[in-house]
């Protein structure tokens, strides 16, 4: 399969444990920091790619030929089995950031309109790609029963909050406005993201009755930006709570990452941190969630998860928290994670009867025994 290189990341790249977020695809394959990535940097698994981004043919990738391997030609490479409709400008204009990648199996598995996974990606909000999540949807849509997209949004250096998650609505508003010319069930679009992605994708969830951050991006301001379930992974819940856990970074400080998204230190910006918190919109009709955090994130603190838990408990939401033991700020998957991400999805997306094992799980478990009904 003939994946971008910006969706190794997700896929066969995992983000170091204890690893700062931020960084671009080509930064974290870039380990001695030199600009360059070597062959034996080069991830094993998709070896046969080396030689067709290294361009000039000197044995070393540069950021350049990196993004000239990304967005050449018609964009991605796709694999025979999907087919894509690739940097759609959601918001009406032309800024680059505000795009999304759709992408549809040639062979769906049922007839109708096909259920949607939308990625949404992290890197703090300073940094990332829309196009790290191709590894994972590529799998999923390849399988024939989802429709998958990725969204990009305009990151903390380019504009303040709420700017990030007016992008995300008017992304699930495009959707939701074009489900039937592309074939996509407009109830069943749940989204997933890591770390920033996670936090947004939680912002989703909680905001779908919040009028005042649905924003004015876009064609479709009559659409509704719900979504129907919540993969929310380590991502930041209370921003005004971040620095009364340990952590590698000092959350409160003027150039950290949440400080850069709200415009100022966010404790001097208490309104706008709020504003920013998934656990501020918490009420009895959001959608399902599945949280999943490492006991150990030396970023994300563990407790933000399981704050967010408790509230979305505590108003009788449908949540699971899945700790993963020892694990750290991602770079933990494992095929029982996946498993566990693939039927909750297949719960509240598909309808499917399953149970979704909620017990702890260690960084490489393999796959368990889970049942179907």
């Amino acid at each position: 399969m003939m994946l971008v290189w910006g969706a190794l990341v997700s896929g066969a790249i995992a983000q170091p444990r204890g690893a700062r977020p931020g960084p671009s695809a080509f930064e974290r394959l870039d380990r001695n920091g030199d600009g360059r990535v070597t062959r034996d940097e080069f991830p094993r698994q998709i070896e046969r790619l080396f030689d067709e981004i290294d361009a000039d043919g000197n044995g070393a990738i540069t950021a350049e030929e990196d993004a000239a391997f990304r967005h050449t030609g018609d964009g991605p490479r796709l694999p025979d089995t999907v087919r894509g409709e690739l940097d759609v400008p959601y918001a009406g204009g032309d800024n680059p950031h505000q795009r999304l990648d759709l992408l549809m199996p040639r062979r769906p598995t049922s007839e109708g309109p096909l259920p949607v996974i939308v990625f949404i990606h992290g890197g703090a909000w300073r940094g990332g790609d829309r196009r790290e999540g191709l590894g994972t949807l590529l799998r999923v849509v390849a399988s024939g029963r989802y429709a998958g997209a990725t969204i990009g949004y305009r990151l903390s250096g380019e504009a303040i909050w709420p700017a990030q998650i007016h992008d995300c609505k008017a992304a699930i508003r495009w959707l939701r406005a074009h489900a039937e010319e592309y074939q996509l069930d407009p109830d069943r679009i749940g989204v997933l993201g890591p770390s920033a992605g996670g936090h947004l994708a939680a912002m989703l969830g909680t905001t779908g009755d919040v009028e005042r951050l649905e924003g004015k991006l876009g064609d479709h301001l009559d659409v509704s930006s719900r979504v129907a379930c919540v993969v929310d992974e380590y991502g930041p819940a209370e921003l005004l709570a971040m620095s009364e856990s340990a952590s590698d970074i000092e959350h409160d400080a003027p150039d950290s990452p949440e400080s850069k998204l709200v415009g100022g230190p966010i404790q001097q910006r208490a309104t706008a941190a709020r504003s920013a918190s998934p656990m501020t919109y918490v009420s009895a009709d959001d959608p399902p969630f599945l949280i999943v955090h490492g006991t150990e994130d030396p970023v994300v603190p563990y407790d933000q998860s399981e704050r967010f838990y408790d509230a979305l408990e505590q108003e009788g939401v449908e949540a699971r928290l899945i700790s993963v033991e020892g694990g750290g700020h991602g770079g933990f998957r494992s095929a029982e994670l996946d498993r566990r991400i693939g039927l909750f999805f297949d719960k509240y997306l598909r309808g499917l009867d399953v149970e979704i094992p909620s017990d702890p799980i260690l960084p490489g478990q393999k796959r368990a025994d889970v049942r179907r009904k």
